[in-house]
């Protein structure tokens, strides 16, 4: 068995490393820390795992830390990267489920985090960790940045056609909805169920955080430089990211359901569904899968893709975990069989 811990285990994506952690057959959790919260029993906080999650919550300590095989972080930006260097040095190897070492560019993460890179020198050895992509070196690596929610998404939804060359780069845009879920677990007026119900609205529309990191994956797809508009949005749901991305055909006529299903035809996690589908959350809420459709919009040249994930899943744990299991040589799909809640 291999040992695990979670550093900043009492937000969303922390309850989710855990639910998904208990029923993993080949990893005990070790440790989880929180500095409000230690001593406390994870399930007081948490009633859905009692009798599946025994531990309390303690503080954060490298020493005790340094004992696990790996170490998830499900803290806030900028929190990992004060601490994993010495967790490197002590032989563990780290998943970030922020978005310290997502960005090679450090100038510019730090333009947009609003913060100084604590340890600029590892994050060009960080393995940006969609496995859909980066399969091999994360089998490799010491330190993934695990993606973030919306550019998980996008990046599957537009990945195959900037693989392939059909659309033109200059001309890409990512509408993207998230639930309430993806702003975390904290006391906040603007995410009460009372002001987000009924209601839908956009955000960042001046940019996003995520922006640069989806501009970086899909210069990556495409092998050169991307246009990208990306606005997202909120809706009055919990779970789920949906995500509709437009592009404009280079090459007509191409078999565009055939690309994805050929892109993706070996991939546990990304489901290309049949001509004529719209993916919904709801079919993903819960399970780590991202489901994805292509269509063409009359005889406009305009591609129109939807994407569908759990933010909570195949957007942070359910990737992490993918992620780690990974890193440890293990089957890619343990511990993430679950199929989607409904309703």
């Amino acid at each position: 068995m291999f040992k695990v811990g979670i550093v900043g285990g009492t937000g969303y994506t922390g309850a989710e490393l855990l639910r998904i952690l208990a029923r993993h057959p080949e990893v005990e959790i070790a440790v989880i820390t929180s500095r409000g919260e230690a001593g406390l029993p994870v399930a007081e906080l948490f009633p859905h795992l009692r009798g599946h999650v025994d531990l309390c919550f303690s503080a954060p300590d490298a020493e005790t830390l340094g004992g696990c095989d790996l170490v998830f972080f499900a803290t806030p930006n900028g929190t990992a990267m004060k601490l994993v260097p010495e967790l490197l040095a002590r032989g563990t190897r780290v998943v970030d489920l922020a978005a310290d070492f997502r960005i090679k560019d450090v100038a510019e993460w730090e333009r947009w985090y609003g913060m100084s890179h604590a340890c600029p020198e590892l994050v060009a050895e960080a393995v940006y960790g969609l496995p859909e992509v980066n399969r091999a070196a994360i089998r490799e690596a010491r330190l993934v940045a695990n993606p973030g929610c919306y550019p998980t998404a996008v990046t599957l939804g537009l990945l195959p056609l900037l693989e392939a060359g059909v659309v033109d780069p200059s001309w890409l845009i990512a509408d993207g909805k998230s639930g309430v879920s993806g702003a975390g677990r904290k006391a906040n007026v603007g995410q009460l169920m009372a002001e987000v119900g009924e209601s839908f609205k956009a955000y960042a529309a001046g940019g996003h955080r995520h922006g640069p990191e989806i501009t970086q994956n899909l210069n990556i797809a495409a092998a050169s430089p991307v246009n990208l508009t990306f606005v997202p949005h909120l809706v009055p749901m919990v779970r789920g990211i949906e995500a509709t991305l437009y592009a404009r055909e280079l090459e007509p006529g191409r078999d565009l359901e055939a690309i994805y299903a050929r892109r993706y035809a070996d991939e546990p996690f990304v489901d290309p569904m049949p001509a004529g589908s719209h993916p919904e959350t709801r079919t993903v809420r819960g399970s780590n899968l991202c489901r994805i459709a292509v269509t063409r919009q009359g005889d406009t040249g305009v591609v129109v893709v939807q994407s569908v994930i759990d933010n909570l899943v195949k957007g942070a744990a359910g990737q992490a975990v993918q992620n780690m299991n990974l890193m440890l040589g293990l089957d890619e799909s343990l511990g993430l069989d679950a199929v989607a809640l409904l309703p």
